[in-house]
């Protein structure tokens, strides 16, 4: 039995071992690594559990109770968003600029405001938790925020924990698109 995702990801490497920018069309916001398996893991997980929370609200909506059963219909939307933010989350770039969404912020940076993005070693956040773990991160330097480091990726969250060659794979990608379309000065 084929398994198209598979194809499409071997000639997406492919094409990403001749250049370094590998896509037609560059005005198109893109992620340029995949999601890590921590974060495909909780996402999955919160899908379960709406799975279950809608399961729930059919039941109690059986029981004729409308009132709680739409409430808890409620409650599994709100979980299958914050499911599909989480896979969302992480560094997107486009010709356009770079492009950094958090779970609820989103902050984009025109390649125009862009000073520097580079990889440095740093203190960083074990899976996005208060704990700091000796690590890489990429950061971003705007020219708009005096000098102001903007974390992007790190090798410790949720799609590089246990992975560094993906981690220096999506860091190089990304100081590729900016040394592409950022400036020269």
């Amino acid at each position: 039995m084929p398994l198209p995702f598979l194809t499409a990801d071997r000639a997406f490497e492919e094409a990403a071992a001749d250049t370094a920018l590998p896509f037609d069309d560059r005005d198109q916001w893109r992620r340029p690594y995949r999601p890590g398996p921590y974060r495909v893991a909780a996402s999955a997980l919160l899908l379960l559990l709406a799975s279950y929370v809608l399961v729930a609200a059919v039941i109690i909506a059986a029981a004729g109770d409308v009132t709680a059963a739409s409430l808890c219909g409620a409650l599994a939307v709100l979980i299958i968003a914050a499911a599909l933010r989480l896979l969302r989350m992480g560094t997107w770039v486009s010709a356009r600029g770079v492009r950094h969404v958090a779970f609820l912020r989103t902050q984009t940076a025109p390649w125009n405001a862009v000073v520097t993005v580079r990889t440095v070693q740093q203190p960083v956040r074990w899976l996005g938790l208060p704990r700091t773990v000796q690590g890489q991160a990429l950061v971003l330097v705007r020219r708009d925020r005096q000098g102001e480091q903007a974390t992007l990726l790190t090798s410790h969250n949720g799609d590089f924990l246990g992975r560094s060659t993906a981690f220096e794979r999506a860091a190089d990608s990304v100081e590729v698109w900016a040394e592409e379309y950022r400036p020269q000065r």
